[in-house]
């Protein structure tokens, strides 16, 4: 654990109305919630979020794939992952570098955790019959293979990771840097000089989202893609170019929800009016005008169970319309790659 002592009279000192700046992940818990949460998004269960039903079948081999990632997480431990030399991290820390950072050498380890994930998978009582040939091809790739998927992938680069191969070793870097991120403190890391990438691993964010509870109750953070972090970035700024001047929400919700029934029939009735669980403010894109690209943000406020990795991928179809509008998506989902066009 890398952390600083507080010396007497420190804590008194300490403010306890401050934004949590970053928050780290928790792995023996967010990778199941999230494969609950795919779930429910396959069965067309999350009114601000809309499934098309051509995706349904996708989200539940994802789900499966959440339900490996905390297995593994489970049979590895919260120190499973070895963090990389004291030494490294301080002259990382020295400098406002990401002390892991994703494009930096992986832990050797990571392919173990790769071989657990198909093991995992392979033991699944409740996985698509059309895993099992897929786990079949995993197996048969060889470490060079993973090794050069695992760097298109970290690195940001569509060329170089089969689209069928990626969401696997993408799953298997998210165990092994959540774990090695959750062993650090959040008070010691330092802010990058730029704040729209990781503060832990220099990765770019899936998407944003709106926290309740606590200190973090009605703020935005950016949730990491890799490592699973997420950090404070203030609303009204884009999250690619940090502009504020030209910042928008588009927003969309499915045919069957209604967000004004509830505060209708709550006026007849001579209650007060919610603002809260209006299905259009879930899942909203965020795009600017001046770098004309958007990602997605989701809203904690509004539904609870939020989960940005999961709604992300759910929610392709405000990507495909937020994208004919002509803006460019700022990154990618971990859990989906496409084949570039020729």
């Amino acid at each position: 654990m890398v952390q600083r002592l507080l010396q007497p009279g420190e804590i008194e000192s300490l403010d306890h109305n401050a934004i949590p700046r970053l928050l780290l992940p928790q792995p023996a818990k967010h990778f199941e919630a999230r494969a609950e949460r795919l779930r429910q998004l396959a069965a067309g269960a999350v009114p601000g979020i809309p499934v098309e039903e051509a995706l349904r079948g996708y989200l539940g081999l994802m789900a499966s794939l959440a339900d490996a990632q905390h297995a593994v997480v489970t049979r590895l431990g919260a120190t499973g992952v070895p963090l990389p030399e004291m030494a490294a991290l301080k002259q990382a820390h020295d400098h406002n570098m990401p002390p892991l950072p994703a494009t930096g050498a992986r832990p050797a380890v990571w392919l173990g955790v790769f071989a657990s994930l198909l093991d995992a998978l392979d033991a699944a009582k409740d996985a698509p019959p059309q895993l099992a040939p897929a786990l079949a091809a995993l197996r048969a790739t060889s470490s060079a293979e993973l090794e050069g998927t695992a760097d298109a992938i970290l690195g940001g680069f569509t060329e170089g990771a089969d689209p069928l191969r990626a969401p696997f070793v993408a799953a298997a870097l998210q165990v092994t840097w959540s774990l090695m991120a959750a062993q650090l403190d959040a008070a010691w890391a330092q802010p990058l000089v730029t704040g729209t990438l990781c503060p832990m691993c220099g990765s770019h964010p899936v998407a944003s989202v709106v926290r309740i509870g606590g200190q973090s109750q009605g703020y935005r953070y950016l949730h990491c893609s890799v490592c699973e972090s997420e950090w404070h970035m203030v609303r009204v700024k884009c999250s690619c170019c940090e502009a504020t001047g030209k910042v928008a929400y588009q927003g969309l919700v499915g045919k069957d929800a209604d967000p004004t029934a509830d505060n209708i029939a709550a006026a007849k009735e001579g209650k007060a009016i919610s603002k809260a669980n209006d299905p259009t403010k879930v899942a909203r894109a965020e795009t600017c005008d001046d770098c004309h690209t958007y990602r997605k943000i989701f809203n904690q406020e509004h539904d609870f169970h939020v989960e940005p990795v999961a709604d992300d991928l759910a929610s392709m179809m405000l990507d495909v319309l937020v994208s004919e509008a002509g803006y460019a998506r700022a990154s990618g989902n971990p859990l989906l790659w496409l084949k570039e066009n020729p």
